[in-house]
């Protein structure tokens, strides 16, 4: 039996008198790859922000890994296992790809402000350890040969690499990629579809927005289809894919065929 991992009841969010999102209800399990497309303004990104933090939604509620979500609060929705990367890539630009990371590793440093001020035994051999497993972080999205380079001197390929490694230092159970295609040539979106297949064989779940249909259909187990903020579809790909309401509110009527 599948493990659901995240369930969203009814999610609704409102902007004034603009309705960004009206009872959107999924279910991710735990290993997936689930992804979720529409039209631009159809509100994936809203949900997004809705589901880490960032928004507080004016109705529903998120049960992940068996609790309630907070709202409001994105540190404590990284701290329960879930992160996050974004549609413009939001990197420390003048700290190095080493150094980015490494910020993502400290959510789970257990030093005190007086050790890291005083820099005890404790807190040097935190220290060693973060660096170390912030290295292997970069080495596991291949550019650990840009540690030393600042952030904002890489190129834009792998800059999203950089934040899906600072993203998945976190520890997350459910790791949220944000358009992670966008910018990339041919060759870059089959690294990164081999890198997403990796992370979800080495055992974290994730939930893909991307404009990209070739790379969702081919890439996830089953995807959601959002229209001007309501589900209109949620299936497997190949039946998503025929859905008459998804060819003509998304797919576009050249791939009625």
């Amino acid at each position: 039996m599948s493990i659901t991992l995240l369930e969203a009841k009814n999610i609704g969010k409102r902007f004034g008198g603009l309705t960004a999102l009206t009872d959107v209800s999924l279910t991710i399990r735990k290993g997936e790859i689930y992804g979720l497309i529409g039209p631009n303004g159809a509100g994936k990104t809203t949900f997004f922000n809705v589901l880490t933090g960032a928004y507080t939604p004016n109705g529903g509620e998120f049960i992940f890994a068996g609790s309630e979500l907070p709202y409001g609060k994105p540190h404590e929705v990284v701290a329960r296992g879930i992160a996050r990367t974004f549609q413009n890539i939001r990197l420390f630009r003048e700290m190095t790809a080493l150094e980015n990371v490494m910020a993502g590793h400290h959510l789970r440093s257990d030093s005190t402000l007086w050790g890291i001020l005083t820099q005890n035994r404790h807190a040097r051999e935190e220290e060693r350890l973060i660096t170390m497993r912030a290295m292997e972080m970069l080495r596991y999205v291949g550019i650990e040969r840009h540690a030393t380079t600042l952030a904002r001197n890489l190129s834009y390929g792998d800059q999203r690499r950089l934040e899906i490694a600072r993203a998945l230092a976190t520890e997350p159970q459910l790791l949220a990629l944000d358009e992670p295609a966008a910018g990339m040539n041919a060759t870059e979106t089959t690294q990164l579809r081999e890198l997403i297949s990796t992370i979800r064989k080495d055992g974290v779940t994730v939930l893909l927005i991307e404009h990209d249909v070739k790379l969702v259909m081919g890439l996830c187990d089953r995807v959601a289809v959002l229209n001007f903020g309501k589900k209109i579809a949620e299936d497997v790909p190949a039946v998503v894919q025929k859905n008459p309401e998804v060819i003509e509110a998304y797919l576009g009527s050249s791939h009625a065929h």
